[in-house]
């Protein structure tokens, strides 16, 4: 009897746990809603025949001054946008110390004078007693080594007063050249350090472009060639000349510069400008410059990607490795081909797998909201 009821028992047992794993089999059904997305198409460049790069427009004179010397501000004396004049004070740097180390060396600059001059009518009386063989040749010897080493005191505290002018100059921050001013890094109050630039200066008028060339057609550049500059934000073409051409890219990432010097224009032109300039000739390299907008990047720590539409309309955050920046826009080296298209904002959080409804770009939409987790 008892064996039969204990095979009733694992019986039962059995079917419950069959019944319970029939249960957890059931698919579940997803109901989260799909976000809505504007997505865009890979842009590229590729379609012109003739080599044609990006630039930045710089002027021809400019400067990035710093000091020597560690000390706080005192006074600020410009702002951005002013005009100033070779050898304007720009920036004072408290110079309470070398003050005090001035005073040290003019007072030992005076003591070495007298030292001088009493050493100095020694050597002449001695010089005239020595001629009348009323002095011997040691004591003669003594006064011109009395004499000599006044002298080098008096020369050395004379340097050490130069050298005091000098550290002068570097609390006193003026205009190399006239100009005006474009970044101001420094206020009242703060620490200036050694070497960290303070003011920005450039002389307005005169225009250059860095440009980077690749290394597939760097051989192709010569200098003295002309150039065709387009200048994107204001949609004007100017002219330009080839005045230096870099022959060493180590420390520029594989672009070769080439700076070009542009004629004198009319057109409403600022440093900082981007521009692509076409060369007359024809690439050598049938390659694709892909360009995707800074706003759509997903960054987490050091690693960058975006959002791309899968088959199924779900998002797929797809890591890139990411080249020159164009303005508002970044060179994708790979990770994302031109066939393909990617989010560029979203009405919620992505993450991959997300739910998503595309539709084309459209003016002044917010940006991605994102996790990369």
């Amino acid at each position: 009897m008892k064996k039969h009821i204990f095979l009733i028992g694992v019986i039962t047992a059995s079917l419950i746990i069959t019944s319970c794993g029939r249960k957890d089999q059931k698919a579940v059904a997803d109901t989260t809603p799909a976000i809505p997305v504007v997505v865009n198409q890979v842009a590229t460049n590729g379609s012109n025949p003739f080599l044609s790069v990006s630039g930045k427009i710089q002027a021809t004179n400019s400067a990035d001054l710093s000091t020597r010397m560690m000390g706080y501000v005192n006074r600020v004396h410009v702002n951005v946008g002013d005009k100033v004049t070779k050898g304007q004070l720009l920036v004072s740097i408290n110079n309470a110390d070398i003050q005090a180390k001035q005073a040290q060396v003019n007072a030992g600059i005076t003591e070495a004078t007298v030292a001088f001059n009493n050493a100095k009518k020694d050597y002449n009386r001695f010089q005239s007693l020595f001629a009348s063989a009323s002095a011997s040749q040691k004591e003669m010897d003594d006064m011109t080594a009395n004499y000599e080493m006044a002298k080098a005191r008096l020369e050395s505290a004379n340097q050490m007063k130069n050298e005091i002018n000098a550290q002068f100059a570097y609390t006193n921050i003026t205009a190399p050249f006239s100009g005006t001013v474009t970044s101001k890094n420094i206020e009242t109050g703060d620490m200036a350090n050694p070497g960290v630039p303070l003011i920005s200066i450039e002389t307005p008028g005169d225009f250059e472009v860095m440009a980077s060339v690749p290394e597939t057609e760097i051989s192709q550049i010569k200098k003295n060639t002309e150039v065709s500059v387009l200048v994107k934000s204001i949609n004007q073409t100017l002219k330009g000349k080839v005045i230096e051409v870099s022959s060493s890219a180590k420390n520029t990432g594989g672009q070769y510069l080439v700076k070009i010097a542009l004629d004198k224009t009319e057109a409403n032109i600022l440093s900082g400008m981007f521009v692509s300039v076409q060369f007359p000739i024809e690439k050598q390299a049938s390659t694709e410059l892909v360009l995707i907008p800074t706003e759509a990047i997903i960054t987490n720590g050091q690693l960058s990607g975006v959002y791309t539409v899968s088959q199924s309309n779900t998002a797929i955050l797809r890591w890139l490795r990411l080249g020159r920046t164009f303005g508002d826009q970044v060179e994708v080296l790979s990770g994302l081909s031109s066939d393909e298209t990617y989010i560029v904002s979203a009405e919620g959080k992505l993450y991959n797998g997300a739910k998503i409804i595309p539709s084309p770009t459209v003016p002044n939409e917010k940006s991605v909201e994102n996790e990369t987790n």
